[in-house]
């Protein structure tokens, strides 16, 4: 248990957004995607996921990490089938955001969910990191409230509201924490990232490959970092991750370069400089290869959920 504290005491939670959403017509999503973990909350209707269609019962929560493509259908099946992409260009066919405190949790047809980040050390994304599927979590009042909570703070503007929704959010992760340990899931997974801690090298490298990302991150580089052969650094690495360090890396460099295409007007050239690729055509064929879409339509989507 001491290893899973230092996992949760490790975490930097960020908040990404929260909404109340109203279904407007019946539809499945058939790769539903977000960088961000989503947490998402039933109030009332049908949602199911996964190619078996799985149930979530009012009340319920389906809990999807972030960078996991999954299958969701809202209301009853037999409504259209949709990309991702189209969601989000055509979000207000298919939900309407409700904004009036009373009816949250009370219209017909509506859930609420938390988009939200969870990082170890502010640089491996723990939800991500442990592969695992989406998943349901059921009977748990307490990470119910804490949705409504979140999204109820979202829609005020109250003193201290940021200090709240942070709060809740952090709270959030400890509860699906709480939750996969007590329902004993993904024990394997969760063995493997508490290696995390058994050797600061690795800790040193995260910290040096997140603060470089737009230089030479080449083996012969991280083995200096991590005072290890160059022939020997990507084993090791991969013995204490699961993954090869180049594959870490670009993963990144990826999320990065989405988090700036959210957040500044920079231009996708620049932003592919800036982490780490000098040439753009080949940074937006391994963006389109990692996220399914260009950068240029990330941008335009990302827009598009925040209006």
């Amino acid at each position: 248990m001491e290893d899973y504290n230092k996992v949760i005491e490790s975490l930097g939670v960020r908040y990404i957004k929260a909404k109340n959403l109203v279904l407007q017509q019946p539809f499945t999503v058939r790769n539903s995607y977000d960088v961000g973990n989503n947490l998402i909350l039933l109030h009332k209707g049908r949602i199911t996921f996964g190619e078996d269609e799985q149930v979530i019962e009012e009340g319920d929560m389906l809990f999807i990490p972030g960078g996991r493509a999954t299958r969701v259908t809202y209301g009853e099946t037999g409504g259209k089938v949709i990309t991702n992409d189209d969601l989000i260009s055509n979000k207000d066919k298919f939900f309407h955001s409700n904004d009036d405190l009373d009816l949250i949790g009370d219209a017909e047809e509506s859930h609420s969910f938390v988009s939200f980040e969870a990082k170890v050390f502010d640089s491996v994304n723990f939800f991500a990191s442990l592969d695992v599927p989406a998943f349901l979590i059921s009977g748990n009042s307490k990470l119910a409230n804490l949705v409504i909570k979140v999204v109820e703070e979202s829609l005020q503007e109250l003193p201290g509201r940021e200090r709240l929704v942070s709060i809740y959010t952090e709270n959030i992760v400890v509860e699906i924490i709480r939750y996969i340990l007590k329902n004993k899931m993904f024990v394997e997974q969760l063995a493997t990232n508490s290696t995390y801690f058994k050797d600061p090298r690795l800790i040193d490298l995260f910290n040096y490959i997140k603060e470089n990302l737009g230089g030479d991150l080449s083996n012969k580089v991280l083995s200096s970092v991590a005072n290890v052969s160059e022939d020997y650094v990507g084993q090791y690495f991969k013995m204490l991750t699961g993954i090869n360090p180049q594959d870490y890396i670009e993963y990144q460099r990826m999320e990065r370069a989405v988090f700036l295409l959210r957040t500044t007007k920079k231009s996708i050239r620049d932003i592919g400089k800036e982490v780490g690729y000098k040439d753009t055509a080949y940074f937006c064929r391994r963006f389109k290869m990692m996220f399914g879409i260009p950068a240029g339509k990330m941008r335009r989507r990302e827009s598009a959920m925040n209006i």
